[in-house]
């Protein structure tokens, strides 16, 4: 099967068993006891997508492009990439949740075709109804067989029988099944038809009723409908009832934060919980629906414990909250019926504007790697704030996220879409002088620059320059005419970019904005090598470096060094250009920046054939080649131009077989293993 959709109703455990289905396949890819067939299955790879957070079909191509670490580059796309990629790959990709995106199922569908050894598992609430799909639905959980007694041998067996007692321990750690409950138990999970989701919200109330009290509850609930359409399948109207029957027995308080939450998409931590959950000009019906900062985090855990809402444990100790699709739907629901959604959502883009201008005055400093993770991280309540604000009636708000974002967008390889985001803030909003307006045409214009789209992205540089200088503030003229020596540099138009590098700095010192000195400097030269004046091209790199160490600018720190490191290479000094490709290595890794990663990669590569370290230089090398057609990485002209000359001089100086089998090491090694093998650790055997 090249096409399979799991398919039911939404809580029946559609994205559980796809996710187990995924985690077993790709464990089986490196268990040597495996079936040597199921071995085979996917060779190079199994990847889960979720896509409940995406609201635009068009996004779906772009973030399974992301999901799998590849990136746009200059003149391809994220579909282009991600056909490249696939091509000749046996893999596996999970599609999660797919049903509300079916725009793009033409897409897949090509993608599919595209690829002969490519599998995709997807889920959705209906078949896809496209050729080749072979639909697979998900029933619910066993339940005990009611001709039998309900006694604990007979009902324990039973699936839904195993989960429910399994939450209920959770929720109160003294539950068991017993002979006196045992009856009560299996029908509750027969009056919740063995639905996963509904089992677990039930089972969560054991912290305080028992079976036979939960189990009347829980009757008089779905009796009454649940509020559900008479004509909605029965485990549709039963799902529904549940929920309507968990939300009930909240208090106002809570009912009030669970409702605020849904607007959040992709998860929230606690300070964004906060930011909605506290009383401000939404309230709840009645005086004691208003929230209070300081029980937020105690409302929060309730619903925690009532399984509304999930709490993960991050790598850095936080926590970070989220709900369950199906539970999400319900309770954005319960907000829009409630009259507050647009007040909420307002607030929501207002926690998140805040958020990314205060990223936008650390994406030079030292913490910019870990805000970049925090954007990327908040990536789908960004779009969220962004779809709002300019497709109602605050504008403003979407250009000034966009802004920021494109930073973002670029170090991260989200060209497309952040273009996309920052051509309709610019098209819906006034085209007037503003600095959010010329900050975001310079930003627009970076990432179609990126994109090969060199008549755009001039003409956006010029506009964003025109604008700064028509609202006087040098700061912005600065920062788009440096992009636009770039862009000129690029061209080989050396005489241009140096006239523009030289008016940044006459600027930049006037504002005494050492970041902005810095990055002239580090232009100059740029200006300065491709010419051929080594001499002075180190003179204004070490200047640059010591501004970025200052300011602890990590990524352009690692530029510099690295930049140095070619030309104590081009003059001669190994010992000094290995050295500071290693410092440069260790920079960029700080800030996971893999396109920076695999170009220093290539220069210790070119370096090692240099010195005569054939076998490292095509481990080294075969390791750029593997990992840049992965992320769709492409070098600069004469940074290709090298490479291929240090893969040529290897090959002229080892005999063939040796070249084949260093080369066969280097190819399958890791970004993880090639970095541990560039700075002085074992490759593998």
């Amino acid at each position: 099967m090249r096409l399979l959709t799991l398919t039911g109703t939404g809580g029946v455990g559609k994205s559980r068993l796809a996710l187990e289905a995924a985690r077993r396949l790709a464990a089986s890819r490196h268990d040597d006891d495996d079936d040597e067939e199921e071995q085979s299955l996917f060779t190079d790879g199994v990847a889960f997508v979720g896509l409940a957070p995406l609201s635009d079909a068009s996004l779906v191509i772009a973030t399974i492009a992301q999901s799998l670490g590849l990136r746009e580059i200059e003149g391809r796309s994220a579909r282009e990439a991600l056909h490249s990629y696939l091509k000749e790959k046996r893999f596996l990709l999970v599609l999660d949740n797919l049903e509300h995106l079916l725009e793009v199922v033409p897409e897949v569908v090509a993608l599919i075709e595209a690829s002969p050894y490519l599998t995709v598992l997807a889920t959705s609430r209906a078949p896809l109804r496209v050729r080749g799909e072979q639909e697979y639905p998900v029933g619910p959980l066993g339940v005990p067989d009611p001709q039998k007694a309900p006694v604990v041998e007979e009902v324990s067996s039973a699936a839904a029988v195993e989960l429910f007692v399994e939450r209920a321990r959770s929720a109160s750690p003294s539950f068991e099944l017993t002979e006196a409950n045992a009856a009560a138990v299996a029908a509750i999970c027969w009056r919740l038809d063995g639905l996963p989701l509904a089992l677990e919200l039930a089972a969560a109330r054991a912290r305080f009723l028992g079976p036979t009290a939960l189990l009347s509850r829980l009757d008089r609930a779905i009796e009454a409908g649940g509020g559900a359409a008479r004509d909605l399948p029965e485990r549709q109207r039963t799902m529904r009832a549940t929920l309507d029957w968990s939300y009930d027995l909240l208090h106002v308080p809570e009912r009030e934060l669970f409702r605020r939450l849904s607007v959040f998409v992709g998860g929230w931590t606690l300070e964004a919980a906060e930011a909605l959950g506290e009383g401000g000009e939404v309230e709840a019906e009645g005086a004691e629906g208003v929230i209070r900062a300081q029980e937020v985090l105690s409302l929060l855990g309730n619903l925690v414990e009532q399984s509304l809402v999930v709490a993960e444990a991050e790598a850095d100790g936080s926590v970070r909250y989220g709900m369950l699709e199906p539970v999400r739907q319900y309770a954005l629901e319960k907000l829009e019926h409630s009259g507050q959604a647009q007040e909420v959502r307002r607030r929501h883009a207002a926690f998140f504007l805040a958020l990314v201008e205060e990223a936008g005055k650390a994406l030079a400093g030292p913490d910019q790697g870990e805000w970049f993770d925090r954007l990327e991280t908040e990536h789908d309540n960004l779009r969220a704030a962004l779809l709002w604000s300019l497709e109602g009636d605050e504008p403003h708000i979407g250009l000034r996220l966009a802004a920021v974002l494109w930073r973002m967008w670029n170090a991260r390889g989200y060209m497309q879409e952040g273009r996309g985001w920052l051509e309709k803030a610019l098209s819906g909003t006034e085209d007037r002088p503003s600095p959010e307006r010329a900050t975001a045409l310079n930003g627009a214009g970076a990432l179609a620059y990126q994109q090969g789209d060199i008549n755009s992205a001039r003409g956006l540089f010029e506009n964003s320059i025109e604008m700064g200088r028509a609202l006087e503030d040098k700061l912005i003229v600065s920062k788009a005419m440096g992009n636009l020596a770039s862009f000129m540099l690029g061209v080989n138009e050396f005489k241009q970019a140096k006239a523009l590098f030289e008016q940044c700095l006459v600027m930049d010192r006037e504002l005494g904005d050492r970041s902005r000195i810095a990055y002239s400097l580090g232009g100059l030269a740029d200006v300065f090598y491709s010419l051929g004046d080594i001499d002075k091209g180190i003179e204004y790199y070490e200047q640059s470096l010591a501004l970025h160490r200052e300011l602890g600018d990590r990524r352009s720190i690692g530029i510099t060094l690295n930049n140095l490191g070619e030309l104590a290479q081009l003059q001669g000094d190994l010992e000094k250009a290995e050295d500071l490709y290693k410092q440069s290595m260790a920079v960029v890794r700080e800030i996971d920046d893999r396109w920076l990663t695999v170009h220093v990669l290539m220069t210790m590569g070119s370096l090692a054939a240099i010195q005569n370290r054939q076998e490292r230089a095509v481990r080294l090398l075969a390791a750029v080649d593997a990992l840049r057609r992965k992320i769709e990485f492409e070098f600069q002209a004469h940074t290709l131009a090298d490479y291929e000359q240090a893969v040529q001089r290897a090959r002229e100086a080892l005999a063939a077989e040796r070249f084949e089998a260093a080369w066969q090491r280097g190819s399958t090694m890791s970004l993880e293993e090639a970095v541990r093998y560039a700075m002085g650790g074992d490759t593998p055997a």
